[in-house]
C-alpha cells in the first residue's frame, strides 16, 4: 500500500471520527437536557398533585428555593421564577392530557391511567411508575428541546397544539431561542400552509403536502423600512438586500438564487422578479411581487416564468417547478377561480408591512457626503477651541 493511498485513508477514518465524536456530543446534550426537563416535569408535576402552595401557603416556592439552593450551590434553575415556571410547564402539556395519553397509551397497568389525577398512595409503586414513565417521556419531543424554548412557548402559547407545532419545528429545524422567537411574533402557526393554492392538482401527495405547508399567508415584512407609494422594484431590492431575514420569513428550505433572473423566452428577454430553490421540495420556486392588489392576469405572468425554468433551468432531478404570487391584498374568490383555471401548481398570499415612512423621508435625511463635511467642520472648531 502507497503512502498516499495511507494519508488519504486515515484523513477519511480521521473525518468519520470525528463526525461520530460530534453526533454522541449531540446525542449527549440532548440526554443531558431531556433528563434536567424530567427532573422539572416531575418536580412540577409534585406541586402541583400535592397541592404544595395550598398547603405550604404563599412563601412556598421562596423556601423552596432556598432549600435547594443551599443543598445544590452548583446547580442552576431553583429560583423562584423557575420552580414556577416547572409548575406551568407541567400544568400546560397535561391539561387535556394529550401529551400523557401518548405515553400511557404504551403501558398496560391501569394504574397509569390516574396520572394527572390523584396521587397515588403508595410511594414505592409510585417511584417505580415514574421511573417507568421517565424512560417513555425522554423519547417525547418536548424533552428534546432546550428549557429556555419551553419558557417562551408555555408562556405565549394557547394551546397544547400550538404549543406542539413550535416544539416539532424547533426539534426539526434546530432554531435558537431567538429564531423561535422571531416565528413566535410573527405568528407562524396561524400563518404556515394558509396560501391559496392548486398543488394537489398537479403535484404527488407528498410534494403537495410539503409544499403547502411550506408555504404562509400573510408572509411579515415589517423588518423593511420602506415610504409610502414604493414600487414593485423597491420592495423587491429591500428583500434581496436584507435577504437573511426575507430567507428566515420564507421558512427552512429555501436558498436564494437571484433577483430580475434573465430567462429567455422566444426573441424577448424576460426577468423574474425572485428566483429561488427549495432544498426539501427539490425544485425552483418562482416569486413573483406585487405591491397592488391580486389580478387574475398576474397567474398567467407567472405560469410563463414557471414553465420557461422548467424547459430551461428544472434537471431531471428537480421536481416540477412551483410558483409563489406574493400581492399587497387579494379577493379569495378571484384568486381561487385564477387558481382553477390555471395549469401550472401556483401558490397565492399577501404580505404585510406596517411600518412605512412618509414620503418626503428620504429628502429630509442628510446625505452622507453632508454628514462628512459635517463632521470635518466639527473636527476643525474643536481644533480651534483647543489652541485658544
Amino acid at each position: 500500500m502507497s503512502k498516499s493511498t495511507t494519508t488519504t485513508e486515515f484523513k477519511r477514518w480521521l473525518a468519520e471520527l470525528k463526525t461520530r465524536i460530534h453526533q454522541s456530543q449531540i446525542k449527549a446534550a440532548i440526554r443531558v437536557n431531556s433528563e434536567l426537563l424530567l427532573l422539572y416535569w416531575d418536580l412540577g408535576r409534585d406541586i402541583v398533585v400535592r397541592q404544595m402552595e395550598t398547603n405550604w401557603g404563599s412563601g412556598f416556592f421562596e423556601q423552596l428555593s432556598k432549600e435547594l439552593r443551599t443543598e445544590f450551590p452548583n446547580m442552576k434553575g431553583f429560583s423562584e421564577r423557575n420552580l414556577y415556571n416547572m409548575k406551568q410547564f407541567y400544568l400546560f402539556y397535561s391539561q387535556d392530557n394529550t401529551i400523557l395519553q401518548q405515553v400511557v397509551a404504551k403501558l398496560e397497568n391501569p394504574i397509569f391511567h390516574q396520572l394527572g389525577g390523584k396521587l397515588q398512595q403508595d410511594e414505592n409503586k409510585e417511584i417505580t411508575i415514574r421511573h417507568q414513565i421517565g424512560n417513555e417521556f425522554t423519547t417525547h419531543q418536548i424533552f428534546q428541546i432546550p428549557w429556555g424554548h419551553h419558557v417562551q412557548i408555555i408562556t405565549k402559547c394557547k394551546s397544547v397544539k400550538e404549543a406542539m407545532f413550535y416544539v416539532q419545528k424547533t426539534v426539526k429545524n434546530g432554531w435558537s431561542r431567538a429564531m423561535l422567537m422571531n416565528f413566535m411574533e410573527t405568528d407562524l402557526y396561524h400563518a404556515q400552509g394558509k396560501a391559496l393554492n392548486n398543488f394537489e392538482r398537479f403535484l404527488p401527495d407528498y410534494q403537495s403536502d410539503l409544499a403547502k405547508e411550506t408555504l404562509k399567508d400573510p408572509y411579515n415584512f415589517d423588518f423593511l423600512m420602506l415610504t409610502e407609494d414604493y414600487k414593485e422594484r423597491e420592495l423587491e431590492d429591500a428583500l434581496v438586500e436584507n435577504i437573511t431575514k426575507f430567507l428566515l420569513e420564507l421558512g427552512q428550505g429555501f436558498a436564494y438564487v437571484g433577483k430580475q433572473y434573465p430567462i429567455k423566452i422566444g426573441k424577448r428577454e424576460r426577468f423574474i422578479d425572485l428566483l429561488f430553490y427549495h432544498l426539501e421540495l427539490r425544485c425552483f420556486v418562482v416569486i413573483e411581487l406585487k405591491t397592488k392588489e391580486f389580478e387574475a392576469e398576474h397567474t398567467g405572468k407567472l405560469g410563463l416564468y414557471i414553465t420557461a425554468v422548467n424547459h430551461q433551468l428544472k434537471k431531471n432531478t428537480d421536481n416540477l417547478t412551483i410558483g409563489l404570487l406574493i400581492c399587497k391584498t387579494k379577493d379569495n374568490i378571484e384568486a381561487q377561480y385564477s387558481l382553477e383555471s390555471s395549469n401550472l401548481p401556483i401558490g397565492i398570499s399577501e404580505y404585510q408591512l406596517s411600518k412605512l415612512l412618509p414620503e418626503n423621508f428620504k429628502s429630509s435625511l442628510p446625505s452622507i457626503e453632508e454628514i462628512e463635511e459635517r463632521l470635518r467642520d466639527n473636527g476643525n472648531e474643536t481644533k480651534k477651541i483647543k489652541n485658544k
